[in-house]
């Protein structure tokens, strides 16, 4: 089965830090995708309330996507719009792709505030979700 995954890093102050597509590209708008996730961070915000769990499984959905999330300790929020329901898969991403993150993290050329433009930490999560998604 085919699917469609749109993944964000979403900063704590809201801004986006990174966004890939991955899976079949249809002629869905990526536009509507950026504004399903970002619908989807208000209920992020109402699940941290419940939950001390970095993974918060689904969070909302929109037809016949899934908004997935997973919160760092930092109030980093990595999204994922799926249609496919695969929790533990979806989870193992997160907790790789919140590795690979904290890694950028350490780079002292890196500014936090700033969106990731860097072609390796790109071409690993593009091989995180061929691993995991696809």
């Amino acid at each position: 089965m085919s699917a469609t995954y749109y993944f964000a890093i979403v900063g704590s102050a809201d801004s986006p830090l990174y966004e890939a597509e991955f899976g079949v590209q249809r002629n869905e708008n990526k536009h509507l995708h950026q504004f399903v996730v970002h619908a989807a961070l208000d209920l992020v915000e109402d699940a941290l309330f419940t939950t001390n769990a970095c993974y918060l499984k689904i969070v909302d959905t929109y037809n016949d996507w899934n908004v997935s999330a997973y919160v760092t300790p930092s109030n980093v929020r990595l999204m994922l719009l799926h249609e496919v329901k695969a929790e533990e898969a979806i989870r193992a991403f997160f907790v790789d792709c919140h590795e690979l993150f904290v890694k950028t993290l350490t780079n002292p050329f890196y500014d936090p505030s700033m969106p990731i433009q860097s072609q390796a930490f790109d071409a690993k999560v593009h091989s995180l979700a061929k691993k995991y998604l696809l």
